[in-house]
Formats: structure tokens, sequence, C-alpha cells
């Protein structure tokens, strides 16, 4: 799918259509469902006050928000445990020293701080922080997964509708703008009804090993299962397209390729990509992946700011050597799955098959038709 710059008009369509069979010229009802799009609210009076409980990439990547429209979000504060992270956090948004935290559990003792909170933390610590926060009547953004577990979703329900606040899980790609133009053109109803979803998620072969194999979500009882983890946002797009409840679901995923099974003879019982004589040769090189074909080429964001919050050669040499990202793909940890599908069906009777798959060139540029 691409990028659609404005919502008002799409090149694809013109504002007059040929009918099939007899030819007749009509207006194009897609061209006038875009041309009919409401237009963005206004800003507030005041802008909104947010507090980030976790400063890592989602957490900042939410807070940044608040630069790029000031009128409508301000951070004022910020509950974070590595000190790089927060004091970075501090800096950008001018933070209160009164309101800079190393625990969320510290915030949440103090007087409300703010009209909202982003809590991202890692999957399998959304629970407790989200329950604490909705009783304490601040509206919340939270980082999707909702939570790791059906009890735990249970309980953010329950703590969410008791006290009548606001709340939203990070599930972005709904407001995407092609996404947003999806959902549109099926809701009103000018392709006709949906009888079957195909949908492929290629998370890529060097962001899997990244991610998956290295990263955080590399084994399921410190985070969840990889569809989880990476597949959320897939599964509900299925959803919110086809605005019928799933009823049915079948599913299948192994860990095929990233075990030690699979090691080339040739790497030896070497344990790092830098002290490996085939790394050159390796496409799951660390020294490839974040060092030249990222660090040389200037990109100090994601994925290298993971690896170190110093993001300079020296430091994230050492962390290549030393952490947990330059280990060799076939020693890892790991053992969530590198491939799995899904197949649904829905009360409307319609169907829809999702397959996520490690071994892509392509990052993340899902395929749906």
């Amino acid at each position: 799918m691409s990028w659609i710059p404005k919502m008002s008009w799409i090149p694809a369509f013109t504002d007059k259509i040929e009918h099939p069979t007899d030819k007749i010229e009509q207006p194009n009802p897609i061209v006038n469902l875009l041309k009919s799009k409401q237009a963005i609210p206004s800003p507030p009076p005041r802008p909104i006050t947010v507090s980030i409980v976790g400063a890592g990439q989602r957490g900042s990547g939410y807070a940044y928000y608040a630069i790029l429209e000031p009128q409508w979000a301000k951070v004022v504060a910020v509950a974070e445990p590595v000190d790089i992270r927060r004091n970075r956090m501090v800096k950008l948004y001018n933070i209160p020293e009164e309101n800079v935290f190393k625990d969320w559990k510290e915030m949440i003792e103090r007087p409300k701080l703010s009209d909202a909170v982003v809590i991202a933390t890692l999957d399998d610590l959304h629970v407790e922080p989200a329950v604490a926060f909705a009783n304490k009547k601040y509206n919340i953004l939270l980082e999707k997964p909702m939570a790791i577990t059906v009890e735990g979703c249970k309980k953010i329900t329950k703590a969410v509708t008791e006290n009548e606040i606001i709340f939203a899980v990070g599930h972005v790609l709904r407001y995407t703008p092609h996404n947003i133009l999806i959902k549109s053109i099926i809701d009103s109803g000018f392709i006709g009804n949906i009888v079957n979803i195909q949908h492929m998620e290629p998370v890529g072969f060097w962001h899997f090993a990244h991610s998956y194999v290295r990263g955080n979500w590399r084994k399921e009882e410190e985070s969840c299962f990889s569809l989880m983890t990476k597949c959320c946002h897939d599964i509900d797009l299925m959803s919110y397209w086809n605005n019928s409840p799933c009823v049915k679901i079948s599913s299948f995923g192994n860990l095929v390729h990233f075990n030690s099974k699979n090691k080339p003879k040739e790497a030896g019982d070497v344990k790092n990509c830098l002290e490996c004589k085939i790394e050159p040769t390796c496409p799951y090189s660390a020294k490839k992946i974040y060092i030249d074909n990222c660090y040389k080429k200037g990109v100090v964001s994601w994925p290298v700011n993971v690896v170190t919050d110093i993001p300079d050669i020296e430091n994230l040499t050492n962390a290549l050597k030393n952490g947990p990202y330059g280990r060799c793909v076939y020693e890892c940890d790991n053992d969530v799955a590198d491939n799995q599908v899904v197949n649904l069906e829905f009360a409307n009777g319609s169907t829809a098959n999702i397959t996520m798959i490690a071994y892509t060139e392509s990052i993340c540029q899902r395929k749906t038709k």
C-alpha cells in the first residue's frame, strides 16, 4: 500500500467512472467520500498534559508528538529507570525536577500530575501500571499489546470501566492515511462486502534477528509469543476493516531456523559476531547490520539506539562485543516462532488469513488483498 499524502483526493480515481456495461458516466463515490472527510478539529483551549511511563523507543516516540504539535500536548512528567533515557526526556521537554521519577510507583504516589499518561513499559509490565493509573483517574494511552494474557486484559478493562476514563491501546496502524482510506472505502459499500482478506507481515530477516532472536522479544516467558508482539497490529486491522467479531481461529507456527543445529560448521564454537571468521559473509552479521549498514551511513536512531544509548562508534562496538545484540543468531536463548499462519472466520461468514514470516528482504512492508 502506498502513502496517501492528502485525504482530500486520491490520484488513482477520477471524478468520473465508466460503468462496465452501459458506459454511462456517473460521479465517483470514492472521490465524493474523500471530499466529504471532516476537517481536522481545532486544538483544545490548552495543551493536554501528559506523563510518560517508560522513556524507551515507544514512549519517546509518543512524547515527540508534543514537539510536533505543541498546541495539542505537553509532556510534564516522566518515569524511567534508565538514567540516560530519563535525563534525555527531562532535557528535551523541560520537565520540572519534582515530576521526574525512576519508577512509575513513585509517580502514582503523587497527586495527579497530568490529564493523561502514556504507558510504554515492556509488554509483560502493562497490567499493574494501567490499573493503578486508571484508579487514579488518568486518561491512558497504553502501548500495544494491551496485556499478554486474557486475565490481564480483563483486569485493565475492569479498572478502565469502573473509573470511566478515556482509554486507548496503541494500535497505531488504524490511523495511517492508507488504512483510514481502506476503512472508508469498505464502509462506503463501494466495493461490496468483504468475503476474504489475505494479509502478509514480512518482518524482515535482519529485523527479526534484531528484535526476536537477539532482542527484548526473543523469549516467550520474558515477553510473549512473536505473533502477539509483532502482529497484534495486523490481527486488529482484520477486525477493524471487517467490522464483525471473529468466531473461529486456527493457527500454526514454529521456530525453524534460528537454533544451534543450523549454525554453519565454519563458525565453530564462536558465540559473538565480531569474533567469527565467517562474519563477512553472514547475512545476520551484527557488524554488517549495525555498523556498516547503519552507523557508517549516518543512522544512529533505530536500531542503533536500541543497542546503545550513546550511539558513537566506541559505545556501539563495545555493546556488540559485550551485549546481546552482538551474539551469534544460532547461539541465542530465543524460542519464539519465526513463521506463523493464522486463519480467522468472522460472524458475517467472511474469512481472513495472516502470514508472519521472518525471512524476507522487505522490512514490515505489509501486503493485503
